[in-house]
């Protein structure tokens, strides 16, 4: 028996426009955000979602309640899919964060599997608990399709769990806000049906 997830990375906030890192700070969705995840709702109505399960931070229930609501299903929250921690380096802006220390910042970039922020998160922990959320999914949803509402971090792992790679893969994965991707989890293969596709997106795109 298989397990679906319909994989979508939270709508925009403002931190996202800023490029800030967001980590564990609970930063709201912004007005685009909001239409994004109305978007995405209407995107997954019609795939058969048996659950929703969302990241605890706000910007992730909200998207996953925009999911649920019209489905006459609560969003879940689940700590597993919590984005992870950047520690000293949330609420900074990319080019904060390499002004703080260059070296550190040019060694997540290069080898972010052996890299830690301090008073962060490393990345082996964040899978590991990402694959425990999994395992969950997968014993309660045999044979069914579920969506987890995330953060980009979470949402690469994700991708490289079914696509079989490493952690010093990450850079190789883009996802971006409502980006949807489809993953497909079997006891003897794993699959990867769609990654990242935005056209959902399109009539928000033109209404801004």
């Amino acid at each position: 028996m298989s397990l679906r997830v319909f994989l979508v990375r939270h709508a925009e906030t403002a931190w996202n426009r800023d490029r800030r890192y967001q980590g564990w700070s609970d930063t709201p969705l912004s007005e685009t955000g909001r239409a994004q995840a109305a978007a995405v709702a209407k995107e997954l109505a019609g795939v058969g979602l048996a659950a929703v399960y969302a990241s605890p931070l706000s910007r992730a229930l909200d998207t996953g309640e925009a999911i649920a609501r019209p489905l006459g299903l609560t969003v879940q929250p689940t700590p597993a899919f919590k984005e992870m921690g950047f520690g000293s380096w949330e609420g900074q802006t990319l080019e904060a964060a390499r002004a703080l220390d260059p070296a550190l910042y040019d060694r997540w970039r290069e080898a972010p599997h052996e890299t830690v922020v301090p008073g962060g998160e490393a990345l082996k922990d964040v899978r590991a608990r990402v694959l425990e959320g999994l395992q969950a999914l997968r014993e309660a949803h045999k044979g069914q399709a579920v969506c987890v509402v995330t953060h980009a971090i979470v949402a690469r792992l994700m991708i490289l769990e079914a696509l079989g790679l490493g952690l010093d893969r990450i850079w190789s994965v883009h996802v971006s806000p409502t980006g949807v991707s489809e993953l497909e989890f079997r006891d003897d293969w794993t699959a990867l049906h769609r990654m990242n596709t935005l056209g959902h997106l399109d009539s928000v795109a033109a209404a801004r």
